[in-house]
This record gives C-alpha cells, structure tokens and sequence, in this order.
C-alpha cells in the first residue's frame, strides 16, 4: 500500500460538540469519519475502509470497550484507542485485554498529544500493513518455487538457490534496522562478538565505538517524530562515509549507534572517533528547510594486540566512555584502552 495517503480515521463519541471539535481538529491530517454510537459506527465499517478508531468509553447501549472488541474480531487489522476518563481506569484495563487497544488517552485531552499520538497510530499502521505485503510477497514466492521444484525437476538447483535468495533477503529485514537501513542491534552484537572471536584465532587490535546524538529529547520535542526520525537516517548518512570499508556501524536504539572498527589501535580509535564526532557537527541538517543543529558525543574502547578481553568487556568500556563524553559537556570523544590481562 502507498505510504503518502492519509489514515481513515473513525472518532466515535455521542457528544455532538466533540466530534465536530475533532472532526475540524484532524481533518488536516486524517481522513476523518464520524459516528455518535457504537451502531453507526459499525455500519461505517461495513462501508468504508477504517485504518484507526478512537472511541469514547461511556456511549448508551453499546460502550468502546465493546465496540473495540467487535473492531478487533472483524476487522483486526485497525488500529485501536480508546478514550477514558481518570475515574474509568478499570475500562481502560477491560479494554487491553479485550479490544487489544494499541493506546487509551484520559479525558480531558491535549490537542498536541493526541495528534501525536494518533500519528504514531497512523504510522504503525502502514508499517505494519508494509510488512504483511512484503511477507504475502515472500510466501508466493517461496510457493511459486516449489511448484516449480515439483513440476521441473532438472531445475532443481537454480529453483533452491532462488529459494536460498528469498530466504537470505527475510534474514536481512530480520537484521536491519527498519528506520536507517542500518544493521540492527541482533546483528551488530552478532558481528562485534564474532569480530572478538576471530581476534583470539588472529591476534589484532579492536576498536568498539558508541556514537550518541546529544541532546536528541529536545529534537524530537521540537520537530516531532518526523523530525527527528529525518535526523536519525541523515545521521546514519554521516557515520557511513566516515567510516572505512572494513569498519561497520549499526543502530542499537533510539539515538545511539554503535561502531566495530577491526585492526584499530589506540591511534586509529582517536583519528576515528574524532572523525566522526567533526563530521556530524559540520554536517547541515535540516528538516523542511529548518536547519538543525546537531553534535554527538563518541566513546571508543580498544583492545591493542594482545589484550585479552570479552564482548561484554569492550561494549561496557565503549559505554563508559560515552557516558564521561556526555559526562564532562558532550560534542566529544573519549577512548578507554582495555588493560592487558595479568600474566
């Protein structure tokens, strides 16, 4: 499905004056639909197609919980919210574990949260049906190769080495990073673990790096998730070209990345470190021709030739590092060097 369409949203609430409010609220960035009863709400469904509802919880006749665990049982795919006062906290809980609900907002509301939160809504929402399109793509694939398996025996080895390619390329979403393209956490400790391994077989100097954007809270409060989601995928941009070829660089959440840098000494560690932090503070980021300022603070760990150390060790180190980066002003590099073991 196309990413740029808007959500079709359904807010159902017996109020007249709050769903004209809401209606005149989100319609810049919803495709709004209204109902002032469970009932109507359910022929809304049977109409058109709803991608998010966010119910009222005290409606006659038929309550949002209700209405939530019907949406849930015939059309699972919506995503679901609920509206409830303080005093309703036993509701809201009744419709976790009935209507699944993904979040319930308590009346009354904040006008910038809940537009926020219904685009985060919004935004799972494509990611999720993105990732159901690209599955229902894997699985044909993989049915169309076994039949041919079957009926064309003699291209038995072409069809398993396509089988492998598919199954090689679910590997990699399972190891990528979604938002950056970036090797994700699982895999980024997959390398740097089999990056100690093959240490002890080779003996060679290791670096690993945390590279950490300073300050990020008050991006993502000023220009919200989109924004600050811009200057996450810039950022990886940054630390790829700053890198070497043999060097890798992952994100292992939120706005901290970490880096493996193999046959690096002390030495290498510094010039790379502070390759990195100079890059991110002179690169121009921006969003929607806003430019936004943006340092990082950079902990490296090394371990030289013939220091023995586990990945543990050398991810704990890097973190110290970091933290007495951020610790003593931030826009800095710090480098530990992992003591050699006692003979």
């Amino acid at each position: 499905m196309s990413t740029n369409h808007n959500c079709a949203l359904l807010v159902v609430d017996d109020e007249p004056y709050i769903l004209t409010t809401l209606s005149a609220l989100l319609a810049p960035d919803f495709e709004v639909y209204t109902a002032d009863c469970g009932e109507t709400a359910q022929k809304i469904f049977q109409q058109h197609r709803i991608d998010l509802i966010l119910t009222d919880q005290k409606m006659p006749r038929m309550s949002g919980v209700q209405l939530l665990e019907w949406v849930r049982e015939n059309y699972p795919q919506t995503i679901r919210l609920l509206m409830t006062g303080f005093a309703e906290l036993e509701d809201a809980v009744e419709a976790i574990n009935r209507g699944k609900v993904y979040r319930y907002l308590f009346k009354p509301w904040r006008v910038d949260e809940l537009i926020q939160v219904l685009r985060e809504a919004c935004q799972r929402f494509k990611l999720e049906r993105q990732n159901e399109e690209l599955l229902d793509q894997l699985r044909r694939a993989k049915q169309e190769l076994e039949h041919r398996v079957q009926e064309r025996t003699v291209r038995l080895e072409e069809a398993n080495h396509e089988l492998q390619q598919k199954n090689l390329m679910l590997e990699k979403l399972a190891l990528t990073d979604p938002l950056t393209g970036l090797p994700n956490r699982r895999a980024i400790d997959r390398l740097a673990d089999a990056e100690i391994r093959r240490r002890m077989r080779y003996p060679s100097s290791l670096a690993l790096g945390l590279v950490d954007a300073d300050h990020f809270k008050e991006i993502n409060r000023q220009y919200l998730l989109p924004g600050g989601d811009q200057v996450l995928m810039d950022l990886a941009k940054v630390l790829i070209a700053s890198i070497r070829t043999v060097d890798t660089v992952g994100r292992i959440g939120g706005e901290e990345f970490m880096v493996v840098a193999p046959e690096t000494n002390v030495e290498g560690a510094v010039a790379l470190a502070e390759r990195i932090r100079s890059a991110i503070e002179s690169f121009a980021f921006s969003y929607k021709d806003a430019p936004i300022q943006v340092t990082a603070s950079v902990g490296f760990a090394v371990a030289d030739l013939g220091v023995t150390t586990e990945y543990d060790q050398l991810k704990h180190q890097a973190a110290a590092a970091l933290g007495e980066a951020k610790a003593t002003g931030r826009n800095r590099c710090i480098i530990y060097s992992a003591p050699a073991a006692a003979s």
